[in-house]
């Protein structure tokens, strides 16, 4: 669909005539979602060598905040920055000129503009106002990564609130002339408002309501104190606007050709949603739509590495993860100007072959994030530590590989915001086991799957033939001994409370496949499917109830216990026992404790924060009035 034939070259740069400079940055995003990454970058170079003009400069200065993300290296985000400061700095040069003290009081804390104001501006004004949000959110996300402080992350705070008033004022100030041209019979769409203004605020607007939407409610109630609401369904139905998707349709209203700039940013955005973010969330998902979206893009870009992404993480939605890597190795091997994007490839192969369970080439993957990829090496250490120790490598050099990885897990963990990453602070709790159990941990490797939503994702036979053996021979070991006698008379209840929930959660998804997985089985395997349904359900409650009464036995691993309230939750739902699923998961919901009175322990489980919000978000799906 696109020739990426280079438009009329960039003249001299004339403020009032800055938007001429849009075809060309449209060809630089062209070229970037084709994954000709530097060809993108070399062009934008080329044609604003001075960086005065507002759209490229803007937009190259977004390519860098891209290019830092991916590698959280300190010279690339303070390199970032450095073009992010500038591309605001031109942005605000552009923007309308305040003229009350009043306004620009308002205008400086909170960077809302009132409706008539924004009518009154210029073309160039408005698009300004786009781009000003745009780079003010870019600077703020890269500077609380680069700062790596809590302090630093208040500092941007406000610049969120800023960039988020600006698209509100600006979807006002659409809806407002879109309700007055609709009123005048000249359609539902304003004639003189342009596609690429109105695809930015679209996308600003959509994303807005979409992110805060996603909030928990112990924030959102905050957030909403200062005016905000974040609409899902207002979100959705934005960025579906911004390309013209409708459920169902073929091809989108809208064609390329007659898009707005901002569209595949839009596109993209969706995929996270549908593809990413529907581990945690339920209302607004829809894959069958979501993979229209990536069809049509594919189409227009067969190289582009984002939608590759997307390809892999909708094969493994599906629990087909073998087409999942076919896309991934795709992804790396179409592209090499960008290193960093590989890693994205080597995390989602990890991940595909742990719901292949083919721990060994799992493990190829972890060691190449462990010895490449930053931003999270403590996570990658333990990866391969887990792999390693799941097939029994716990001598010889592989075994001292995988003391070695744990030993240095404290020393490698980040900080975000002045946070701890969660999956970080959980490895580092293993690694502190690992080392009080005198060098051994039980299952590591279908542990650490789970978390990724691996057995989730696993096909029916995966599952059956080669994670349960290895849960069964976990569960014969424990059964064999005695709490005194076994390991030393170390972790006995511990471990057997991990291999019974890590049964009832395998068995749950023999018994219930995930909701968007496409089973490939032949007439035969679905009849015995369902005859075997029966017994795996009834395996799964048996083992998921047993972790809940041992619950007071745990010592060290007390995620479990919360975990297994909230497997117990879904598998009840697949029952259709709402109120016993509501039960469940409202346990978990409620961010209480779970366990026995008697039971100190300072501060939060592991990985609580993405289980409370995917329990929120399960209540949600079951029509609970108090999830929303």
């Amino acid at each position: 669909m696109d020739n990426f034939q280079s438009p009329t070259s960039v003249g001299t740069y004339v403020q009032d005539r800055t938007l001429e400079d849009i075809p060309a940055i449209k060809h630089a995003l062209s070229l970037f979602c084709a994954s000709r990454m530097v060809e993108s970058e070399e062009y934008c170079k080329e044609s604003d060598p001075n960086r005065e003009h507002l759209y490229i400069t803007s937009g190259y200065s977004l390519i860098q905040a891209i290019k830092a993300l991916m590698s959280f290296e300190d010279k690339d985000l303070q390199e970032a920055l450095t073009h992010l400061n500038r591309g605001n700095e031109l942005a605000a040069a552009h923007r309308a000129p305040v003229t009350s003290f009043s306004a620009k009081v308002s205008g400086l804390i909170w960077g809302a503009k009132r409706v008539d104001a924004i009518r009154a501006m210029t073309a160039v004004q408005r698009h300004a106002e786009l781009l000003f949000a745009e780079t003010t959110f870019a600077k703020a996300l890269v500077g609380s990564i680069a700062s790596g402080s809590w302090l630093g992350f208040v500092r941007e705070a406000l610049s969120f609130r800023v960039m988020i008033n600006v698209y509100l004022s600006l979807g006002k100030y659409l809806k407002t002339v879109d309700n007055e041209a609709a009123a005048q019979g000249l359609g539902q769409r304003h004639p003189d408002i342009d596609d690429d203004f109105r695809s930015g605020v679209e996308l600003g607007v959509g994303a807005s309501n979409l992110i805060l939407s996603l909030m928990p409610k112990t924030v959102l109630s905050v957030v909403e104190l200062f005016g905000y609401q974040g609409d899902r369904n207002v979100g959705l139905e934005m960025l579906y606007g911004v390309g013209g998707w409708e459920k169902g349709a073929a091809e989108p209203r809208i064609s390329a050709d007659k898009e707005g700039l901002r569209r595949p940013l839009a596109d993209i955005c969706l995929l996270c949603f549908h593809l990413v973010l529907s581990s945690f969330v339920h209302q607004g998902v829809d894959i069958p739509l979501a993979q229209q979206i990536l069809e049509w893009n594919l189409k227009r870009f067969p190289d582009g590495v984002f939608f590759l992404f997307g390809a892999g993480r909708l094969r493994l939605l599906r629990s087909q993860p073998a087409q999942a890597t076919a896309f991934y190795e795709r992804a790396m091997s179409i592209q090499s100007q960008y290193p960093n994007l590989h890693y994205i490839s080597f995390w989602e192969l990890a991940v595909c072959n742990f719901a292949r369970w083919n721990i060994p080439q799992s493990l190829v993957y972890w060691r190449k994030l462990r010895s490449g990829a930053t931003w999270s090496r403590a996570c990658y250490a333990y990866g391969v530590a887990a792999c390693l120790l799941q097939i029994g490598s716990g001598t010889g050099s592989e075994g001292e590989e995988a003391r070695e990885g744990l030993r240095e897990i404290p020393k490698l963990m980040n900080k975000i915001a002045g946070k701890s990453i969660p999956i970080e602070k959980f490895v580092a709790r293993k690694a502190r086991k690992f080392e009080a159990q005198g060098g051994r941990l039980a299952l590591p490797a279908l542990e650490f799957a789970y978390f990724f939503l691996a057995i989730q994702h696993a096909p029916r036979d995966v599952i059956l033939q080669r994670m349960m053996p290895e849960v069964d021979a976990q569960l014969a070991r424990l059964r064999e001994s005695e709490p005194n006698t076994y390991e030393g008379g170390k972790g006995y209840w511990d471990d057997l409370c991990l291999a019974q929930f890590l049964e009832g959660v395998c068995m749950r998804f023999v018994a219930y496949p995930d909701r968007d997985a496409e089973l490939q089985l032949s007439d035969a395997e679905l009849q015995v499917a369902h005859r075997e349904r029966g017994p795996a359900s009834v395996r799964a409650l048996r083992a998921l109830k047993a972790v809940v009464e041992n619950a007071h036995t745990i010592e060290l691993d007390h995620y479990i216990t919360y975990h297994a309230h909230y497997e117990l939750g879904r598998l009840y739902a697949c029952f259709g026992n709402r109120a016993k699923a509501v039960e469940h998961l409202k346990l978990v919901a409620s961010g209480k404790s779970l366990e026995p009175a008697n039971k100190s322990r300072k501060g939060k489980y592991s990985m609580q924060t993405a289980l409370v919000v995917r329990a929120g978000a399960s209540l949600e799906g079951l029509g609970d009035p108090d999830a929303n």
